[in-house]
């Protein structure tokens, strides 16, 4: 591991979590990133409320040899208090040093964007039956709990964060007695496993995803069955395209629609091995266009992920109606042959270590806790690359 100096002046932090609560407040936040480009350009802190300016660590090395800390940080852009930002939160509290002693307002983000990743926040859908949604606001992950009448479910849990559902359903005086994947994930090591491990409960997957190649014991969904949490049914509903075995499940009016359709976009359908994207997303139009319609529009969508510059809805939980989604995105008015040919058109970037992550979420290849969570860094790129915002 490099070794940086330890700042010459006190630096102050700023934890994850508390940079997280501001910029869902909406309020401004200006971050200097002293990475390298390419660490920069694959994943960094984005959003509305952020100005992020990249001056990688050397540069300010170079600064500091020249006595020119103050002219290199003109080039930050935005204004007010300044949160330097590196991969663990040590050379970035050196820079945060050098700005300090240049009498420049400065603070270093603890941990860095390691500490970003481990930020996990819940917020309340609905109340009876209880939906909670949690977010990872360093990959737009999403995950939920169901509770009803003392007991819950946990649906596409993450393992980083398997100790949180527990701690969750504890304070919450629930017993977890299922936990869900809605498809085998390509972005993030699921927690299906550990988690009903831990708790000694049954694991369920959709059937398809089920026959994909999954290595250990499961209990299987087909369309239209439902587990039983408490006084609700967790629903399962088909809604192939993002992957063969992509399943949501409907509790009450939510529909948790996993990586089918999200707020401001669709699914990708080129991260199944072996699987023809174009027939994927001809899968994916037919279920946008024909299985979601018999949903109305009233029905609150949940999806399984959000992007940077989607704006949370007014209690501050990434929902919206169905209708609202309806009337937002151009894949509900337009052909097969169209949407196929858009969302197919481009090869953009897989998450960072897909096919690995995809054999650990199949049960193929191991990996502990610590690779686990460093395989996963990154954004979750799982929506298309071609937006299918309207205009």
């Amino acid at each position: 591991m490099d070794e940086y100096p330890d700042p010459d002046v006190p630096v102050e932090s700023v934890a994850p979590a508390e940079l997280a609560a501001t910029l869902a407040r909406g309020e401004p936040v200006r971050l200097l990133d002293v990475r390298n480009r390419d660490e920069f350009e694959t994943w960094h802190i984005d959003g509305p409320p952020v100005t992020s300016t990249l001056i990688p660590y050397m540069q300010w090395l170079q600064a500091d040899a020249t006595d020119s800390v103050a002219d290199r940080a003109a080039d930050i852009a935005g204004e007010g208090p300044v949160i330097a930002v590196c991969g663990r939160g040590e050379a970035s509290a050196y820079v945060a040093g050098l700005l300090s002693e240049a009498g420049i307002e400065a603070r270093n983000l603890a941990d860095g964007m390691r500490g970003w990743a481990r930020v996990y926040e819940a917020r309340t859908v609905r109340e009876e039956p209880t939906v909670v949604q949690y977010r990872r606001p360093s990959s737009g992950c999403l995950g939920y709990l169901v509770a009803s009448a003392g007991e819950a479910a946990v649906v596409d849990p993450l393992r980083a964060f398997t100790d949180r559902y527990r701690a969750d359903a504890e304070k919450r005086g629930l017993d977890i007695v299922a936990v869900l994947d809605t498809h085998v994930h390509a972005d993030h090591v699921s927690g299906l496993r550990d988690l009903s491990e831990a708790v000694d409960v049954p694991r369920y997957l959709p059937e398809p995803t089920v026959e994909r190649g999954v290595t250990f014991d499961v209990e299987t969904l087909a369309d239209g069955e439902s587990v039983t949490v408490g006084e609700t049914e967790v629903a399962p509903v088909a809604l192939p395209g993002h992957t063969t075995g992509m399943f949501g499940f409907v509790v009450g009016d939510v529909l948790l629609s996993g990586d089918s359709l999200f707020l401001d976009g669709v699914a990708r359908p080129d991260l199944q091995d072996g699987a023809d994207p174009a027939a994927l997303a001809r899968e994916l139009h037919a279920t946008l266009t024909d299985r979601l319609a018999g949903f109305d529009d009233a029905t609150v969508l949940a999806p399984g992920h959000y992007e940077p510059a989607t704006a949370p809805a007014a209690d501050g939980t990434y929902t919206a109606t169905l209708g609202e989604v309806r009337d937002r995105l151009d894949v509900f008015g337009e052909s097969s042959a169209a949407f196929v040919s858009r969302v197919t058109a481009t090869d953009p970037p897989q998450p960072a270590n897909a096919d690995r992550i995809v054999a650990v979420n199949l049960g193929r290849e191991k990996a502990d806790g610590d690779e686990a969570f460093e395989l996963e860094l990154g954004p979750n790129n799982c929506a298309a690359a071609v937006s299918a915002t309207g205009d």
